[in-house]
């Protein structure tokens, strides 16, 4: 009996934090092929008090570091561009420090926290088990009428104009926007 209310209680809690999110870090990324360590690029847009604070925007060296046509083609980006860029490990000594204690939001969060979470692995690094949210969830949920949740399509149903989709910075503010109405 006293575990069914604990576990209420905490359901209670976490909702709502959900239903009035105003501290958060969306987050977005882009690959340079189908591994989901193949990191290209990275966007971050911190959220504090129900205002965007601060915002991040690296290149990645990816591993592996190819690229296919199809993801060249959806966001641009080319072996030359990442050539020199940092590695993994060195951009999110950046990130760490500015999304400490903060839960990660992202709009499609099954995407995001996957690639997180592999080139952590990939990297041997301790992933400390962010808490992430997902707009594209939760746009399902609160806006059922739109004609489809894709990143731009419920970015323009709250309100925000989504110009440069697929740069991993554009998208992660597009996210922030998103969250700061819905989430």
């Amino acid at each position: 009996m006293g575990n069914d209310r604990r576990h209420k209680q905490s359901l209670l809690r976490s909702n709502k934090n959900i239903a009035g999110m105003e501290n958060f870090a969306a987050i977005d990324f882009e690959t340079a092929n189908n591994e989901r360590t193949s990191v290209c690029s990275v966007g971050v847009v911190v959220v504090r008090g129900g205002e965007i604070v601060d915002s991040f925007y690296s290149l990645i060296q990816p591993e592996p570091n190819y690229y296919y046509y199809w993801n060249t083609r959806v966001h641009g980006l080319t072996r030359e561009d990442t050539e020199e860029a940092p590695v993994f490990p060195k951009v999110w000594a950046q990130i760490e420090p500015l999304i400490e204690g903060l839960p990660l939001v992202a709009h499609n969060k099954a995407f995001d926290e996957s690639c997180l979470k592999a080139v952590f692995r990939c990297y041997q690094m301790d992933y400390p088990d962010y808490e992430f949210h997902c707009t594209c969830v939760a746009s399902r949920r609160k806006l059922p009428n739109l004609p489809n949740h894709q990143l731009h399509t419920v970015a323009a149903a709250c309100g925000y104009l989504l110009e440069h989709h697929h740069h991993a910075l554009a998208d992660a503010e597009a996210c922030a926007a998103i969250a700061m109405k819905i989430l």
